[in-house]
């Protein structure tokens, strides 16, 4: 029995009506997931190039048939990982399709020379188009090649995704020079929450029943722990998206700039690692501070949903849609609460789960086309009925708004824009679909 049941069974009758709330959410949850990746099947698929087309509008149609390898990566892993993990999607088509992305992949990702790096965009047949002088193209291509060795056997995956990573490992902890962007000297030397992030979620996926690479990853793993923990910051009371290089507030926008959704993601990243590390210490600290405190701050409480930034000193956001609600944050928030709750049996976890997700069903998804909105407004109106595309947000994409800088060398400085495609909504729904699952067994 999980703890978050064993922890109510005080009340039978109590039990008994969340058992029935629990199972009502599995089956809700559910066949959300099988509208949502049946509009990826059917509207995505290149057929002739191979890859996923993702600019799409709310009927699915292609408006734009660029490839971005961020989503192209995505794409793979999703269908790899529903693949492996539920019996409904163990079919050919869904593989084929993912094989097919992955050797697109394999073919036209790396540039040349050296090879090393990823292009942020394709042309649909493959010619890149434009570099990101981050890792995060390369972070989500080392997550395709893993999935896809584990969903077919094919070792040759495998070997591309541990090459990758450990070029992201040396491009983060030795030498970024190779990332391609100079460092100029009034950049501010700061840490954005980004970078550890996506680095404790590759340590976890390649992690994954691997005890070889588990054991390769350990001190990884709890490196990047410490530096997303070090964003805690205000005596415990703001999580800072930017921080200094010895983990002290920043000056300016940059450093007043928080991120609700983020946060959250941050912090189911977190309780990930505090279940392979048996630390129910730092799990608490982890609840406290990386969902409760960031819901608390960012809930909406005249509209509802979550804000997009906040200022820790409630000056207006500089971010032109601050106030808007996106799918993501929503999204990440609905995996973070289920899953402290079912390692917690905190009470309080559940409902909040409850109320997100309710929030999130009622306003982003699409009833009539499938998938869900990505922009409302802060009163909850759709804003953009596109369901894919380029970008559905954009955390310093460049246009001089909010660049984040680094501690590290400029070229992984900047925060990853949250693209469109099948990935957050798919990822969120299967993860609490497992979670509720769990729970009621």
């Amino acid at each position: 029995m999980s703890n978050g049941l064993r922890a109510r069974q005080a009340s039978g009758g109590d039990m008994e009506k969340e058992r029935e709330t629990l199972q009502a959410w599995k089956e809700r949850v559910g066949q959300e997931l099988d509208r949502v990746v049946a509009f990826w099947m059917e509207h995505s698929h290149d057929q002739e190039h191979g890859g996923f087309f993702t600019c799409l509008s709310r009927e699915g149609r292609v408006y734009d048939d660029l490839k971005y390898v961020w989503l192209q990566g995505r794409q793979v892993w999703m269908y790899c990982r529903l693949y492996r993990t539920f019996q409904r999607f163990h079919h050919s088509q869904l593989l084929n399709a993912a094989k097919a992305g992955g050797e697109f992949l394999l073919r036209y990702a790396r540039l040349a020379p050296p090879g090393k790096k990823c292009a942020f965009v394709l042309t649909r047949d493959g010619r890149p188009v434009k570099v990101q002088r981050t890792i995060f193209s390369e972070c989500f291509y080392t997550m395709a090649m893993n999935e896809l060795w584990r969903a077919t056997g094919e070792v040759r995956y495998q070997t591309e995704a541990v090459e990758m990573m450990d070029q992201i490992v040396h491009w983060v902890r030795e030498d970024a020079s190779g990332l391609g962007r100079p460092q100029l000297q009034g950049a501010p030397t700061a840490e954005p929450m980004a970078v550890p992030m996506m680095l404790l979620n590759l340590v976890e996926q390649l992690g994954e029943a691997d005890e070889e690479l588990a054991g390769k990853y350990t001190e990884l793993g709890d490196w990047c722990a410490r530096r997303i923990l070090q964003h805690v910051q205000r005596d415990g009371q703001a999580v800072l998206e930017n921080v200094s290089e010895d983990g002290k507030e920043l000056s300016g926008c940059l450093g007043r700039q928080q991120n609700p959704g983020h946060a959250l993601e941050a912090g189911w990243f977190l309780l990930r690692h505090c279940i392979r590390k048996g630390d129910p210490e730092l799990r608490a600290h982890v609840v406290d501070k990386f969902l409760l405190l960031p819901f608390r701050s960012g809930w909406d409480p005249d509209h509802g949903g979550l804000f997009y930034f906040q200022d820790a000193d409630d000056f207006c956001p500089t971010q032109l849609e601050w106030a808007m609600k996106l799918w993501w944050p929503h999204s990440e928030a609905m995996i973070a609460f289920l899953m402290g709750y079912s390692e917690s049996g905190d009470p309080v976890l559940l409902r909040l789960f409850y109320q997100v997700a309710e929030y999130t069903f009622r306003q982003f998804r699409d009833p009539e086309y499938g998938e869900w909105f990505g922009y409302l407004s802060r009163e909850g109106k759709v804003a953009l009925s596109i369901k894919g595309g380029p970008f559905k947000g954009e955390w310093g994409t460049g246009r001089g708004r909010r660049g984040c800088a680094s501690r590290l060398p400029p070229a992984l400085t900047t925060c990853p824009p949250p693209p469109a495609g099948c990935f957050h909504v798919p990822r969120c729904l299967a993860m609490c679909e497992e979670l509720l699952g769990a729970l009621l067994s």
